[in-house]
């Protein structure tokens, strides 16, 4: 049972085909999280991201609802990866990259000018492909890392939201007589749930994940899927996977991307319950790619 209290969501007439009545939120956007309401959407409209002259993704509108785990499928460089980057202002980090149109969270445009995107980045965290601790820290010091370049000393604190991550990540009784030792001797599927613990750590209200269980053995899979079905009665999960039983397990919403022509930029192609897109997807090239017959 994950131990953190749940806010009440914040109501916004939304619906999962990406129409909605919430209003482009002028208030103060600067911080994200004055109010920190968990439950907030991520309302995409008409987003088109670019590397350099190069359009990457084009014209992408859906609405990710949340406490639910949305899936993002599509062969390989029809832009999943980029448009979950987009999502915590990941892509503009890239030289040379850029967005046009808008992400709504809750009431408010991540991209608006006065939005600082390292808080953006708090409240929308992001679980990488591979593992990537910090190796020269211990197990103890991945997890609350984020909390000491927020400038948090105090190490009850320090001690509880580290076991409180571990938990949720469910990684605790695992190490919890060795958090002072590397997370190198952790095995890859330990060290991926140590991410995702070290991600929830700073208290995110969104977690994205880039394929992450792509380099994983089936057991380690397994426990990853685990964790992120637990986590949704919390946060919202948006992960990107190119394995399509997995989504079909996991998500509750998919999106389905992908590229006409060789060269073409990548584009949200179908988008629903996954229930529903696995067993009667509206669009031809949806079902060749699920069943296998093509990507």
């Amino acid at each position: 049972m994950l131990n953190r209290l749940k806010v009440v969501p914040k109501t916004s007439d939304t619906s999962p085909n990406g129409t909605s009545s919430t209003p482009n939120g002028k208030g103060n956007p600067a911080d994200l999280g004055t109010f920190v309401v968990h439950g907030r959407p991520i309302i995409v409209e008409h987003l088109n991201a670019w590397y350099g002259k190069h359009l990457s993704i084009k014209d992408v509108s859906m609405t990710i609802q949340p406490n639910q785990v949305t899936a993002l499928i599509g062969p390989s460089g029809c832009g999943k990866s980029t448009f979950l980057r987009t999502l915590n202002r990941m892509h503009e980090l890239i030289p040379g990259a850029r967005v046009e149109g808008s992400v709504l969270f809750g009431d408010q445009n991540i991209y608006a000018t006065n939005v600082d995107p390292v808080a953006t980045r708090r409240h929308i965290g992001m679980v990488f492909q591979r593992p990537n601790p910090f190796p020269t820290m211990s197990i103890f010091d991945n997890v609350v890392a984020g909390l000491r370049l927020m400038g948090i000393r105090d190490r009850v604190k320090l001690e509880a939201v580290a076991e409180r991550s571990l938990t949720q990540a469910a990684l605790w009784q695992e190490v919890k007589d060795r958090l002072r030792s590397s997370p190198l001797s952790l095995s890859g599927g330990q060290q991926q749930r140590l991410c995702i613990a070290r991600a929830l750590a700073v208290e995110p209200e969104v977690i994205l994940m880039d394929e992450p269980a792509s380099a994983l053995d089936p057991i380690s899979t397994q426990q990853i899927e685990d964790t992120i079905t637990e986590l949704k009665q919390v946060y919202t999960v948006v992960v990107v996977t190119h394995n399509m039983q997995q989504a079909a397990r996991i998500s509750d919403f998919t999106g389905f991307f992908l590229i006409q022509r060789h060269g073409d930029p990548g584009q949200l192609w179908e988008f629903g319950p996954t229930a529903k897109m696995f067993s009667t997807p509206q669009r031809e090239e949806t079902e060749r790619y699920i069943t296998g017959r093509f990507g």
